[in-house]
């Protein structure tokens, strides 16, 4: 069905169609915007009345937008970006960056990396607040759930802008107290091992522990490489674990040498629009400048 009028957007249209967008729910689309399904729920009929348009396919899952919401959604985004920007600039003297940065990432990484990083810029810009989301799925950074992520990879995303931090290296631990006769313990098939579980099916250590050592069956089993680094330090069995997580350590003792065949790589994400946003741009650049790899 024709409109009968021209309809006019507003800006809280726009609002609407892109949390809507990225939450693909009523609920989801309501929380992203403060106010309850129902009102997301008449916001968007009136505005298909009024455009005599579909924007979303109703589906048991959610809600799927069409061509045209996702076009919508762009100029959406756009809008919120300069906003955003403009946003910046009266809250904060020039010499001032505020706001709230979305960083997904690891435990692993978190701990290892990002947090330490974080800490330094904090005297810098204290005004900075940080949301922090761990996990081993990849938060979506085209819907913004994130603004920054940070991910172990050899094949980033392209539709992101990217920068190679370095090469993720790994080596077989063992608890310090422990080390001279794990190794051979290890060659021998006498020692626990401590892997990743189900949550991390193709973790490259997986691979290559499978592919060397086919009859071992790990004794522990957890769903994050910082789990394995910590009951590693504990004694109870060895594990492979990032050389940068296990640096500074004193209750763990590298066992081999890098094992070139588990190493991937560390990227430094975050989505085109939202890098020149201050707030992003500014811890983008710390993390860029000062995360290294050992």
């Amino acid at each position: 069905m024709i409109a009968k009028t021209q309809y006019k957007m507003s800006t809280s249209d726009l609002e609407v169609t892109l949390a809507l967008v990225r939450g693909g729910t009523l609920a989801g689309a309501g929380e992203r915007l403060g106010m309850d399904p129902s009102t997301v729920f008449r916001s968007l009929q009136r505005m298909e009345r009024g455009l005599g348009r579909v924007l979303f396919e109703r589906t048991r899952s959610g809600y799927v937008a069409t061509e045209f919401a996702t076009e919508l959604a762009g100029h959406a985004e756009q809008l919120e970006t300069a906003l955003e920007a403009a946003r910046s600039c009266v809250e904060a003297a020039p010499s001032q960056v505020s706001g709230s940065v979305r960083i997904t990432t690891t435990d692993t990484i978190l701990h290892g990396l990002i947090a330490p990083a974080l800490k330094s810029l904090a005297r810098e810009h204290p005004l900075l607040s940080y949301e922090l989301h761990t996990g081993n799925e990849l938060a979506s950074l085209t819907r913004r759930d994130a603004d920054i992520a940070v991910r172990a990879t050899k094949r980033p995303p392209q539709h992101l802008v990217g920068k190679h931090v370095g090469p993720i290296r790994v080596a077989l631990y063992a608890a310090k107290r422990q080390g001279a006769r794990k190794l051979l313990d290890v060659e021998a098939g006498k020692v626990d091992w401590i892997a990743p579980d189900d949550a991390l099916p193709e973790h490259p250590s997986v691979i290559w522990r499978k592919r060397h050592y086919p009859k071992i069956i790990p004794r522990y089993r957890v769903n994050s490489i910082l789990s394995v680094l910590e009951l590693v330090a504990l004694g109870l069995g060895v594990g492979i674990v990032p050389l940068f997580l296990a640096e500074g350590r004193s209750d763990v003792v590298q066992l081999t040498e890098p094992l070139d065949e588990c190493e991937t790589e560390l990227w430094l994400l975050t989505h085109p629009e939202s890098r020149h946003l201050r707030r992003v741009a500014t811890v983008y650049s710390h993390l860029a400048s000062v995360m290294r790899m050992p």
